[in-house]
């Protein structure tokens, strides 16, 4: 079985920054994609950026300039430093992974943390 735990959430004031992690541990053989999603009150989840293992990235238009994701494969975490945060960022924040396991090697699942709060609010 493979967990992946987020850390780093919490109360920031606009024009702030937050550094959120997402470590996977477990059975991993080898993890392909890593991303971060949000999910606001009342709005659908919505993916923030993303990242491959060759280190190639995406980042929704909303955040671009202000958001930067990197990963540390030897660690199998994913990072996601925020910066310039505003109010509309506020959400609960969650990550995933695209993994191959020792239980089913021959395919990949995709697996979800429990998910951070940020709330931004002066």
């Amino acid at each position: 079985q493979v967990q992946l735990v987020e850390s780093g959430g919490g109360l920031v004031q606009p024009g702030g920054s937050l550094r959120l992690s997402c470590a996977a541990s477990g059975s991993i053989l080898d993890i392909s994609a890593m991303g971060w999603y949000r999910q606001a009150p009342g709005k659908q989840r919505e993916l923030v950026a993303s990242i491959i293992s060759g280190s190639s990235t995406n980042y929704a238009d909303s955040v671009k300039g202000r958001f930067t994701i990197s990963r540390d494969n030897a660690k199998n975490t994913v990072y996601l430093q925020m910066n310039s945060l505003k109010p509309e960022d506020t959400a609960i924040y969650s990550c995933n992974a695209d993994v191959r396991d020792f239980v089913t090697p021959g395919r990949r699942k995709f697996y979800w943390g429990k998910g951070t709060l940020v709330t931004v609010s002066s």
